[in-house]
């Protein structure tokens, strides 16, 4: 982070000065005081459960240099070395704080959201791009009104760009992200039913997804995947698109593509134009020929070589679990853990089939936030995993009858209610040879599955 002086925050979060400390030399931003490190500047966030202005005094203690309330719930005589600002809301003060310091920075932002494969796809683009420049890339998910503020601060000026995810639940909220990032890139990997259940329609999801336009200056640049039907027809005023897909009327598109089970590899023909050399990714599955695409056309808006972006993917660092493949001597594990829509549990579906394995087994628990879609969603990811040849399907939690429809085949479906059960189960059935899938909305915490049968 660099340096912000005390005038500038005062304005930026438009506070006021309770009391100055001696040291002004702060150096970090930090909402956790389980976190805290000697120089840094505490914002008290109130969450669902804990008040951050409890705990400014522990703050102080641990050398927080500067503390941003919007409750004086602390003994002055305690905090003397430390500055205090008094705002009317510190989650709006950190946003704005974020926006501020943004906007003192000379670096390129790129945005990426959608409703699958935002990680992956932040995490392609950083990996393309870094053979030229020295990226930053938002850590895990932290790609909401909170952690992406607290990515911005992360940067600096030794970076060239920053490519910052951006997730929503409803209307105005990546509207909000934007105001504070200002994408001069922005990336959309498809729109999909997460979150219908707040937001109504897909209409509405792409309306809120292309939220991330709005601060878009003159040059701004918006790249969607073009094989997402609603992004397929998607027009334009005012804005620079490009599309992306596996069919010549994009204007980047893939041919002669190869899956294998760990890496995929294709021509990009640009402009009706091909590239060269081959691209060649560690990483499975069609539907990361598309996510890459997306890569490769920032690297190329960029000025990159095709040769070069490919030289950027070989240091790809993927987020865990995600698509992560786990070899042991008698089975293996695909841990896909993270989220799940139907979208991604099909993409998943799609991986496991290209793989090898003498039984292919799908552990698949409820996917959340799909409202009035739930039940056909639930029905249709089972239909596909038997359209897959999944040998035996084993769901978990509270979907057990839109599975089991969808699935059509009793002597190979098994349902449990708890994570615990279904661990038993599997670790019992387990035999040589066996590829098993597992996957379920965040929330199911499936890692701890994962955990048990390793």
């Amino acid at each position: 982070m660099e340096y912000i002086s005390l005038e500038e925050i005062l304005e930026a979060v438009e506070g006021k000065l309770y009391h100055k400390g001696s040291n002004l030399n702060y150096n970090d931003i930090s909402i956790d005081t389980r976190k805290i490190a000697e120089g840094n500047i505490y914002i008290a966030i109130k969450g669902e459960v804990f008040n951050g202005n409890d705990f400014v005094e522990e703050a102080v203690q641990k050398g927080a240099l500067l503390c941003i309330v919007d409750e004086i719930s602390f003994d002055v005589n305690k905090i003397k070395n430390s500055t205090i600002i008094k705002v009317d809301d510190t989650k709006k003060a950190l946003k704005s704080l974020a926006k501020y310091y943004r906007s003192k920075l000379d670096l390129k932002v790129i945005g990426v959201t959608g409703s699958t494969g935002k990680t992956t796809t932040k995490d392609l683009i950083a990996a393309a791009l870094s053979s030229k420049y020295k990226v930053f890339k938002t850590k895990g998910n932290f790609n909401n009104e909170i952690g992406l503020p607290l990515m911005i601060f992360n940067l600096d000026s030794s970076y060239d760009i920053a490519v910052l995810e951006m997730g929503m639940n409803n209307l105005n909220e990546i509207h909000r992200l934007a105001d504070i990032a200002r994408p001069d890139i922005a990336v959309i990997t498809n729109i999909g039913i997460s979150h219908i259940e707040n937001l109504g329609s897909r209409k509405n999801i792409l309306k809120a997804k292309l939220e991330i336009t709005d601060f878009f200056n003159k040059n701004g640049l918006l790249i969607v995947n073009g094989e997402n039907d609603l992004l397929s027809n998607l027009e334009m005023k005012n804005i620079n698109l490009i599309k992306v897909g596996f069919e010549e009327k994009f204007s980047y598109y893939s041919e002669k593509v190869s899956l294998f089970e760990e890496s995929i590899e294709y021509n990009v023909v640009e402009e009706s134009k091909l590239l060269s050399p081959r691209i060649s990714i560690n990483v499975p599955g069609k539907h990361n020929v598309l996510n890459s695409l997306l890569a490769v056309v920032c690297g190329r808006v960029l000025g990159l070589e095709i040769s070069q972006i490919n030289e950027g993917f070989k240091k790809l660092e993927a987020t865990s679990m995600r698509l992560d493949l786990i070899r042991y001597p008698r089975y293996s594990i695909i841990n896909d853990c993270y989220n799940a829509s139907p979208d991604s549990m099909k993409a998943a579906l799609d991986v496991q089939s290209n793989m090898k394995g003498k039984r292919k087994i799908a552990v698949f628990g409820t996917m959340k936030e799909l409202g009035s879609e739930s039940y056909n969603g639930h029905k249709e990811v089972a239909h596909y995993a038997k359209l897959k040849g999944i040998d035996l399907l084993i769901s978990i939690g509270d979907t057990e009858e839109a599975y089991r429809e969808g699935f059509q085949n009793d002597d190979k479906f098994v349902h449990f209610d708890s994570v615990e059960e279904a661990g038993q189960y599997i670790k019992s059935l387990l035999q040589a040879g066996d590829l098993i899938l597992f996957k379920a909305s965040r929330s199911m915490k499936f890692e701890n599955l994962v955990n048990l049968i390793k």
